[in-house]
């Protein structure tokens, strides 16, 4: 059984948090066959952020620089929590000192810069992983194994959407997410991402679009503190901070296959505290998904006898190893804890076993791409071709 050190940057945010909690929490549904980590460092610009560290991560060192733990031959891979505007930097030092990688999305801030990345990971031999949690999901695994198998036909359309509301009230305190600074692309890199991830898992390469970028709420108040889902008492005396990246995005897309897209998301859709929905339509067929029913896929097959034509719900259960390794019965929900349960385990694995799993900084820079061409697009307000890559 081979461990593999962790040093976890950005420890003390959301993210940090739950990949600390997701390597630590693995083997107790996955297993230890493929490998176990352990978390050595947790890197933090201001250690009085984290709090429980004996509990969360048993004997790490805490660091307030990363340049400290990417040189640190004592680690084995890098896991990269920190804002956007540090992703590129970091992972381009940690690759070069010849650790194993594992980004939050978005991988960079342009695909220059993640195509960059792709090809050091290439040269130096090394696992990449990128933070795109939602489609290892198990339900996803049965709806890409459906339009594989030629289930639903060739596909003709991909509709998908991601909103939450976050910044429905115009109130609502300025934070970094906002900033075009440190979060470049907005939501689209943010939220949009996500919705890429699923078009890449299931459809395939992007290869044009055409979108509008929208900035719902141009200036925000800023509160001392406020962070995602801490707002503050405002006095209206507050400054006030202009909102420099997209609130919202609407998207038309092509795909290398010649199916078409519809895509949208928002971190401005009043009411919505999670939306997030696909359906994939084909000749033969079509599949659909929504968030709110998290481990449930409707399927519609054209084969069946007329008078008995319908979508049938299907919920992942047990038939699944993944699914299995936690629930013993379907219909018990699998949320994004657990996904990010699944990643983790799956970037252990990917380097005990020295083999690479989607998605990787290949896939990370097709992504990127996607939210290079929405941002073009957006400003020229024309479509947009993004260039295949050579096998």
């Amino acid at each position: 059984m081979k461990e593999v050190r962790v040093a976890v940057l950005g420890a003390s945010g959301w993210m940090g948090k739950v990949h600390t909690m997701a390597y630590n929490t693995f083997p107790h549904f996955l297993g230890t066959s493929a490998g176990t980590a352990r978390v050595v460092a947790l890197v933090e610009h201001n250690p009085a952020l984290l709090k429980d560290t004996d509990i969360r991560a048993p004997g790490a060192r805490i660091e307030k620089d990363w340049q400290s733990v990417v040189n640190d031959p004592e680690i084995d891979l890098i896991d990269i929590c920190l804002p956007d505007n540090l992703h590129y930097e970091v992972a381009r030092a940690a690759l070069l000192a010849g650790k194993h990688v594992y980004c939050e999305k978005p991988l960079a801030d342009t695909a220059e810069q993640a195509r960059e990345l792709a090809d050091i990971a290439k040269a130096k031999g090394v696992i990449t992983r990128v933070g795109h949690a939602f489609p290892r999901n198990p339900v996803h695994d049965l709806a890409r194994d459906i339009i594989q198998s030629g289930e639903i036909g060739d596909i003709t359309l991909f509709k998908g959407c991601q909103h939450v509301d976050m910044y429905a009230d115009p109130a609502s305190p300025f934070m970094w997410r906002a900033d075009g600074g440190l979060a470049p692309t907005g939501i689209v890199g943010d939220t949009g991402s996500h919705v890429f991830s699923f078009m890449d898992f299931l459809v395939g390469r992007v290869s044009s679009l055409v979108a509008d970028n929208i900035i719902v709420t141009r200036k925000r108040p800023v509160v001392s503190g406020s962070n995602m889902g801490q707002g503050g008492k405002l006095t209206g005396a507050e400054e006030m901070a202009e909102v420099t990246n997209p609130d919202a995005t609407n998207l038309l897309v092509k795909f290398e296959n010649g199916a078409s897209g519809i895509v949208d998301f928002s971190r401005v859709a009043t009411g919505r505290k999670f939306k997030q929905t696909y359906e994939v339509y084909g000749t033969k067929g079509s599949i659909a998904y929504d968030y709110d029913e998290v481990n449930r896929l409707r399927f519609y097959s054209s084969d069946d006898r007329e008078g008995r034509r319908g979508f049938r719900e299907i919920d992942v259960g047990t038939e699944n190893e993944t699914f299995r390794a936690f629930l013993p019965l379907p219909n018990f929900a699998l949320g994004y804890n657990e996904s990010k349960i699944i990643e983790a385990f799956e970037v252990i694995r990917s380097i005990t076993t020295n083999t690479l799993a989607w998605p990787t900084f290949e896939t990370g820079h097709h992504i990127c791409q996607i939210i290079d061409a929405c941002m073009e697009s957006s400003r020229t307000r024309a479509w947009v071709d993004i260039q295949a890559v050579a096998s």
